[in-house]
C-alpha cells in the first residue's frame, strides 16, 4: 500500500474525526483538517499534500468544487470528493475539476482504502506522463527541423518553434486548425497545390511516400490564408502515421526542413567546381602550350638556321649541291624530331587508364545522375532509366568512364535547354550482348543536322555559342582508350541518340 500525506476538508467535525482515524489505521499521515474552501487552499499551499479528501458542501462562500479547482490549477494535487449528494448537476460540476474519485457518504473503510490507492496510483501515472510530455516537447523544441503533430482528423495538435517560424503561425493559433490551412504547400515545378502530407499518410498509411519536396507558402499578414503571390521556401517533408494500441491510425507527425541554405551551398559548390574545372582546363592548355613551345623551339630554330645555310649554298654562282643536299637532310631530320616531340606531348595528354579496375556501368550511371540532379531539376527534365543490375562489368578507369557519362548527360541537358523544347526527356538504357555492354543516351532536344554527324567528335567543333568543342572529342577518346566505340544519330522524331559500346567481362574484381 502507498502511504501518503493527506489533507481532509470536511465541515462535519465528527465525520472529519472518523476519517482521520481511518487514515491513521491505513498508515497515512493527515497534514491538516479544514471546514472551509478558503482555509483548505491555504493549507494546501503550506503543506503540499499528496492527496485532498474534499467535501463538496462546505461552510462559507466557496464550496468544495471551487476549492478543488483552485488547488488543482495551482499545484496539480489530486482531489477525491466526499459527498452525500450525487445528483447529475453536482457530478457534472465536480467532473470539470478532473477529480481522482468519489466517496459517497456514508462509506466504509475498505471503500476509502480502495479509492485512495487508485487516486494515488493514477496521480503517479499522470505525473510520469506529464514529465514524459515535457521531455518530448523539449526535445521537439530543440531540433532544427519544423515539427507538427496532427490528430486523426488531420488537425494540428502541436507545433514546435521552428514550425512556428517557418509557417508564420503560433502554436496557440494553429491548434485545432486543419493542417492544410497552417502548412500550405505547392509543387515546386508545376506550382499546383498539393494535398497536405498528413492527410495523405492518414489515408494511405504504408503506401504513402516516405518524403517529398514542396514549396511552403508564407502566411498572409491578414486572414491567415497562404499567400500564393510570393515564392515561399522549398522544404523537404517527411511524415509518419501514429498508430495506437489497437493498430488504428491516431494521427500523424510531419517533419520538414528548409532546403534554402542547403541549395545555396550546393549551388555555390557547383559553381566553384565549374570554376575550378575551367581553371584546370586553362591551366592544362597553358602547360601544354608551354611544353610544346619549349620542346619544339629547338628543332624549329635548327630548321630555320639550316634553311638559311641551304639558301646561301644555292645562291652562289656555282651552287654547291652536295652541301645543299646535306643541309636539306638535316632540315628533314629536325622536322621529324619536331613531329616526335608533338606526338610525345600528345600521348602524355591522352593518358592511359590511371587506376584500372572492374566498373559497374549501371551503378556509375546512377551516381552520375545523382551528381547532376540539381541541373536536371532546374531544366525540368524527366529522367527514365532501364539499367542492368550486376555483371557484366567493364574493366577500365572509373574516373574516366564517369567523365564520359557526365559529358554525354551534360550535352543532353544543354540540348534541351532551348525555349522551343516543351517535352524534355532524358532516357538512359544499358544492355549486354556479344561480349559488350551497350549504353544509349537519348534526349528530346533540338538535335543536330545530318551533315554534323561526321564532325561532332572533332576537337574544337561546337554548335553552342559558348562551347569549347572538347566534350564529345574527349568522350570519344575515353571510349577508344577502353577499346570501345562512340557513335551519334538523330533521334525520332527529334533529339539525339549517343551510343557507347564497351568490351566487358562477366566477372568482377577477382578475375584476372
Amino acid at each position: 500500500m502507498i502511504a501518503a500525506r493527506i489533507l481532509i476538508v470536511e465541515d462535519d467535525r465528527v465525520v472529519a474525526r472518523d476519517i482521520r482515524e481511518q487514515l491513521a489505521r491505513m498508515g497515512h499521515v493527515v497534514v491538516g483538517t479544514s471546514a472551509s474552501g478558503e482555509d483548505a487552499i491555504q493549507l494546501a499551499n503550506r503543506h503540499q499534500p499528496d492527496l485532498v479528501l474534499m467535501d463538496i458542501r462546505l461552510e462559507g462562500e466557496m464550496d468544495g468544487i471551487e476549492a478543488a479547482r483552485r488547488i488543482r490549477d495551482a499545484h496539480q494535487i489530486p482531489v477525491v470528493f466526499l459527498t452525500a449528494y450525487a445528483n447529475d448537476e453536482t457530478v457534472q460540476r465536480a467532473s470539470m475539476t478532473e477529480p481522482f474519485g468519489y466517496l459517497l457518504k456514508p462509506f466504509e473503510e475498505p471503500q476509502m482504502r480502495t479509492v485512495i490507492q487508485m487516486a494515488l496510483y493514477k496521480h503517479a501515472s499522470d505525473a510520469k506522463l506529464r514529465l514524459g510530455e515535457r521531455r518530448y516537447a523539449a526535445t521537439l523544441a530543440s531540433i532544427r527541423d519544423g515539427v507538427i503533430l496532427c490528430d486523426g482528423r488531420g488537425r494540428v495538435d502541436f507545433m514546435n518553434r521552428v514550425a512556428e517560424t517557418m509557417t508564420g503561425w503560433t502554436a496557440a493559433e494553429a491548434v485545432g486548425q486543419p493542417l492544410s490551412a497552417v502548412f500550405a504547400v505547392i509543387d515546386e515545378e508545376t506550382q499546383e497545390p498539393l494535398e497536405d502530407f498528413a492527410a495523405l499518410v492518414l489515408r494511405s498509411r504504408d503506401l504513402a511516400p516516405p518524403e517529398r519536396l514542396s514549396r511552403l507558402l508564407p502566411r498572409c499578414a491578414a486572414g491567415g490564408a497562404a499567400n500564393v503571390s510570393t515564392p515561399g521556401i522549398v522544404v523537404e517533408e517527411r511524415c509518419s502515421a501514429i498508430i495506437d494500441d489497437r493498430g488504428d491510425v491516431a494521427g500523424a507527425i510531419l517533419v520538414f526542413s528548409d532546403l534554402t541554405l542547403r541549395r545555396q551551398i550546393a549551388e555555390a559548390l557547383r559553381k566553384a567546381q565549374a570554376d575550378l574545372a575551367q581553371i584546370g582546363r586553362l591551366t592544362m592548355m597553358g602547360e601544354l602550350a608551354a611544353a610544346i613551345a619549349h620542346e619544339v623551339n629547338q628543332p624549329l630554330m635548327a630548321i630555320v638556321t639550316n634553311a638559311g645555310t641551304c639558301l646561301q649554298h644555292l645562291s652562289k654562282a656555282k651552287p654547291d649541291l652536295s652541301k645543299a643536299r646535306a643541309v636539306v637532310e638535316r632540315i628533314v631530320r629536325d622536322a621529324q624530331r619536331a613531329g616526335d616531340v608533338v606526338r610525345s606531348i600528345r600521348a602524355l595528354a591522352r593518358r592511359t587508364p590511371a587506376d584500372p579496375g572492374w566498373v559497374d556501368i549501371s551503378a556509375l550511371i546512377a551516381d552520375t545522375l545523382a551528381l547532376v540532379r540539381a541541373e536536371l531539376r532546374r531544366a525540368r527534365i524527366a529522367v527514365e532509366t532501364d539499367l542492368l543490375r550486376g555483371p557484366p562489368w567493364v574493366h577500365g578507369d572509373r574516373v574516366q568512364l564517369q567523365q564520359l557519362m557526365l559529358n554525354l548527360v551534360t550535352n543532353a541537358i544543354e540540348a534541351m535547354d532551348a525555349p522551343t523544347v516543351a517535352d524534355r526527356r532524358l532516357r538512359i538504357t544499358t544492355s549486354a550482348e556479344d561480349g559488350c555492354i551497350r549504353v544509349r543516351v537519348e534526349d528530346s532536344g533540338v538535335g543536330f543536322a545530318e551533315t554534323d554527324v561526321d564532325v561532332l567528335f572533332k576537337a574544337l567543333y561546337t554548335t553552342k555559342a559558348d562551347g569549347l568543342g572538347m566534350g564529345l572529342s574527349i568522350s570519344r577518346s575515353i571510349v577508344e582508350l577502353h577499346g570501345g566505340q562512340l557513335t551519334a544519330a538523330r533521334g525520332t522524331p527529334s533529339g539525339s541518340v549517343f551510343e557507347v559500346v564497351l568490351p566487358v567481362s562477366s566477372g568482377g574484381a577477382g578475375e584476372s
